[in-house]
């Protein structure tokens, strides 16, 4: 299906019309510390069919009631677990202010979970690319006719994700808060303001247990290099000095993302910028990693989740332990440090294989380049989700907690679970406090080997010591 750009010319301007100012109601509740693209990108695409927009963005900024009331349309941005269960609260707020508001969640989140959203919470879900469907969305309200169009899912009549490419405009930043009101990159002791853009959206990749491939079904569009560049340019006139490519894989379409960064690198020399690449395309494309250096790349998140062969294969990750190796010596020989997220707490993972992770990133100085969070993080199965099929399930997965939007699960190893509670309990202490990175990974490793009922032996000590990276402010967690 091919989707045609909205007309230019606007709706006509009536007592209650959507066309009014802040009739409809865009709003983000959290999107790891960046100025939110998923309301940049619709406000845009909003304002070219004639609408004006409102926009909010509660991680930074307050909600008032009045922008509620004015409202005939509340959109509510869910691309991650946290973003929902902030906006479950936030379509509560509205249902209790302006009943008569129709709420819709978009995003990501909002195609997994459409059952209980549209229970409890809101009158349709948008998922997939969703630009289009929100536009034909105020449309049907406009008119009072059926909400039919494709991509919008109500209660009465379900509807898939539109997994189109379609006519993006270049983002609409200029009524969002400021860059510095977000995450920064800190570098040597100062902090910088950083942008965030996208060149592709989905991914190409299906690991069992990402919440994109439910919804995309390893598909992935790239947005026109234009608006990218737009975009970025924008940024860096509003003060970036870094940017963050927030594409599930940057290498997804390695040569589109080259040509958009050697565009920017001739604008912008100065300019440098982070991505996220899976440890497959770090070797498959080792070749290009020196000209991403050569570019400006200040570092690489990786999507390494685990150490342990038989965790990597549940998950479909596409590496192995000996390819995360062969990957930290490609990326260290281009001088881009690697960021590894982590994922160490699955129904797989066993207590020797977090022993081995801990002694992997302390014997390789890698703890600069974690954050502590990144040892407690826990397998999240949201509806949907590839896992449920799992043969393995009937051993550790329980039922739907459709109001925290996962399936609960237990590890056939109750001291794993236990294990768990205690390192995320250190964590958020640590954090609290302001510990510094290795005095909490310190504690870690201490309660980790407390767990076999013996003592702690020393840290390892790295034979190769490593500066710290840069990094962003803002902690990585779903």
């Amino acid at each position: 299906m091919v989707i045609a750009p909205p007309p230019d010319s606007s709706p006509t301007t009536t007592v209650g019309s959507l066309a009014a100012p802040g009739a409809v109601l865009l709003i983000a509740c959290y999107e790891l510390g960046h100025q939110p693209l998923s309301l940049a990108s619709p406000l845009a695409y909003l304002r070219r069919a004639g609408y004006a927009p409102a926009a909010v963005d509660t991680s930074v900024e307050a909600l008032a009631d009045e922008a509620i009331r004015a409202a005939r349309l509340v959109a509510i941005s869910v691309p991650m677990h946290t973003a929902l269960r902030l906006g479950a609260r936030v379509a509560e707020r509205v249902r209790a202010v302006n009943p008569s508001a129709h709420v819709c969640f978009y995003g990501l989140y909002a195609t997994l979970n459409a059952d209980h959203l549209l229970r409890r919470h809101s009158d349709s879900v948008i998922g997939g690319e969703y630009e289009q469907p929100l536009l034909d969305l105020v449309r049907a309200l406009e008119r009072g006719g059926p909400l039919d169009a494709p991509g919008g899912g109500t209660a009465t009549r379900p509807a898939a994700p539109v997994l189109e490419r379609l006519p993006l405009a270049e983002p609409a930043r200029d009524n969002l808060p400021p860059l510095r009101a977000y995450a920064g990159l800190e570098r040597d002791g100062s902090i910088v303001p950083v942008g965030y853009v996208e060149a592709t959206r989905g991914c190409h990749h299906t690991c069992h247990h990402c919440p994109i491939p439910p919804v995309y079904g390893g598909r992935f569009f790239v947005v026109p290099r234009e608006v990218v560049l737009a975009d970025a340019r924008a940024q860096v006139a509003a003060g970036a000095r870094h940017l963050t490519f927030g594409d599930p894989d940057f290498f997804n379409g390695p040569q589109h993302g080259l040509r958009i960064l050697r565009a920017l690198h001739a604008d912008f020399p100065w300019l440098t910028f982070d991505a996220t690449i899976k440890v497959e395309h770090l070797l498959r494309h080792r070749k290009l990693v020196p000209e991403l250096a050569a570019l400006g790349c200040a570092f690489v998140v990786s999507a390494v989740e685990s150490l342990s062969d038989l965790v990597l294969t549940k998950l479909a990750k596409g590496h192995t332990r000996g390819d995360v190796e062969a990957a930290l010596a490609v990326l260290d020989a281009a001088g881009i440090p690697m960021r590894p997220s982590l994922l160490p707490f699955t129904p797989w993972a066993t207590h020797d294989d977090y022993l081995e992770l801990l002694r992997f990133f302390a014997a390789r100085d890698l703890l600069g380049h974690v954050d502590p969070i990144q040892f407690a993080i826990r397998l999240l199965v949201p509806p949907g989700s590839i896992l449920l099929s799992d043969p393995t399930s009937a051993a550790w997965l329980g039922d739907l907690d459709a109001e925290a939007y996962t399936y609960r699960w237990a590890h056939p190893d109750p001291r794993m679970d236990t294990l768990h509670a205690e390192v995320a309990t250190l964590v958020e202490i640590a954090a609290g406090s302001g510990e510094p990175a290795r005095a909490t990974f310190t504690r870690i490793w201490e309660a980790a080997h407390a767990a076999t009922g013996r003592g702690a032996p020393p840290i390892p000590t790295p034979a190769v010591e490593r500066r710290s990276p840069p990094r962003l402010t803002e902690s990585w967690f779903c």
